[in-house]
């Protein structure tokens, strides 16, 4: 048995990192840590998570729970991982750090878009960026792995295979998302209350939403040059899920037909990505509760546009699921492992 420790186990990612290893047959949970809720059990906040009615959090105590478990998931805010992260990782033991602070592998983008300094740069660049369809090979060999925001998950998933066939003008890509309430965390804000939220739309974070350099280094080492792109996340009215749209003129001539078969060769032996047929298009309900990427798409040839749509959970695809889906690759286990429970509908 794996020991595992879930530090930042209160919020949002961290009880659905409880929930799918519930199931992992390979993992024992042997802390779970919580400032604010210290000394209180796992199912005091989370009463469906009733297999953790013994668990209770812990402060994070990093000492204490190092002797604890062999892999550590860290579920803390932007800046708040950082040097737990790194002590961690310097005592030898395998994390997966699913904050922002160690995914931009360059330190002044980070410190430019997070407006905080980035101080343990030689653990960032030990790194690895854990989308597995695109770094798996990376991260077998990783000590440390970076887990992916959401809205990047489903953006660089949707534009990889068109980038990687040059299909599309790099410089034109245009990636329109949007998102459930649940992306801005379990935390008492009244612009997330029920009463602002609901019945509402809105777009956020334009031009400056943090997730764009993430896409943007991803993107680029795809093509092999850097690329910018314009980005602009909404904000919907349910509880998890995205869907993303990117746009990008194309450069080659083809039909959609063409386009869909590139995609599902460059996808065809990825468990978790489903590339949808002709005239059909991803629906967030349809990968709710799963850890599953739904891809579609279409050439408009009218104004020379490929328009792919992705869909995934982003508390699973998006956050706790890729994490689970990063720890199968890393210790040997069988990737899909804990995580082909199809969507809950409806």
């Amino acid at each position: 048995m794996i020991k595992i420790a879930i530090c930042g186990g209160s919020g949002y990612t961290g009880a659905e990192l409880l929930r799918i290893l519930s199931g992992h047959p390979e993992v024992e949970i042997t802390a779970v840590t919580s400032e604010k809720s210290a000394g209180k059990k796992v199912t005091d906040l989370f009463p469906h998570l009733h297999k953790y009615a013994r668990l209770v959090y812990e402060p994070l105590n990093k000492e204490d729970v190092l002797k604890k478990a062999d892999l550590f998931f860290m579920a803390l805010p932007h800046g708040a991982s950082q040097e737990a992260v790194d002590y961690f990782f310097k005592k030898g033991k395998k994390v997966i750090d699913l904050s922002a602070d160690y995914r931009i592998s360059d330190s002044a983008v980070y410190e430019e878009w997070y407006k905080a300094q980035h101080n343990y740069t030689d653990t960032l660049n030990k790194a690895v960026y854990g989308l597995p369809e695109l770094h798996r090979e990376e991260i077998k060999k990783a000590n440390l792995i970076a887990n992916p925001g959401c809205y990047p998950t489903s953006a660089i998933l949707g534009l990889y295979p068109a980038i990687k066939e040059g299909v599309i003008d790099i410089e034109s890509i245009v990636v329109d998302s949007k998102s459930g309430a649940s992306g801005a965390g379990r935390k008492a804000d009244v612009g997330f209350s029920y009463c602002e939220v609901n019945e509402g739309f809105k777009a956020y974070g334009i031009g400056v939403h943090r997730h764009t350099p993430e896409i943007e280094q991803e993107l680029s080492g795809i093509a092999g040059k850097k690329i910018a792109i314009n980005f602009t996340p909404h904000l919907v009215p349910m509880d998890r899920g995205i869907i993303s749209t990117m746009y990008g003129k194309m450069i080659k001539k083809a039909d959609t037909e063409d386009i869909l078969a590139g995609y599902k060769e460059s996808y065809g032996a990825e468990p978790f990505v489903n590339v949808l047929a002709e005239g059909i298009f991803p629906n967030a309900k349809n990968v709710r509760g799963s850890n599953y990427c739904e891809i579609g798409l279409k050439v408009n040839k009218r104004t020379n546009t490929l328009i792919v749509v992705s869909a995934i959970d982003n508390l699973v695809k998006g956050a706790s699921g890729q994490a689970v889906q990063n720890m199968n690759i890393m210790m040997g286990i069988k990737e899909t492992t804990a995580l082909e429970s199809l969507a809950v509908f409806p």
